[in-house]
């Protein structure tokens, strides 16, 4: 059984959302696949885009120069893997010492989502959809 699919979508901190979502849609051709309010400081929320089998994730983020400090700048932040089974894959790393550094929650639509950080601490965010 494969438990990794595909890059599922990259994850993008606009220093301007309006700016950025307009560029991506307007310009570029992506089509707005959901959009979610969130009160989880300093995220407002967030878009998914798709163009094609390609979704993009614009965060709206408070202030993105300030919220570098806790960690999150402006740029590209997360790469995301679709899996099979969010149990099976989560079993599967951590036979190999690897742990969720965000433990499984339900995301968008009712999906899956946990976070592994690879060997240089960077986010890897797997989604079950």
């Amino acid at each position: 059984m494969t438990l990794f699919r595909r890059i599922d979508h990259i994850g993008l901190t606009p220093s301007d959302f309006g700016r950025s979502l307009a560029f991506y849609t307007a310009v570029l051709g992506f089509k707005a696949k959901e959009r979610v309010e969130i009160d989880a400081p300093p995220i407002r929320g967030y878009i998914y885009l798709e163009l094609g089998d390609t979704v993009l994730e614009l965060l709206d983020v408070v202030d993105p120069a300030a919220a570098a400090t806790e960690g999150r700048r402006v740029g590209f932040g997360t790469m995301a893997i679709e899996v099979a089974n969010m149990d099976d894959t989560l079993a599967y790393l951590a036979d190999r010492g690897i742990r969720p550094s965000v433990e499984p929650r339900t995301g968008a639509g009712g999906t899956r989502r946990a976070e592994i950080k690879d060997p240089d601490g960077l986010s890897i965010e797997l989604r079950q959809w």
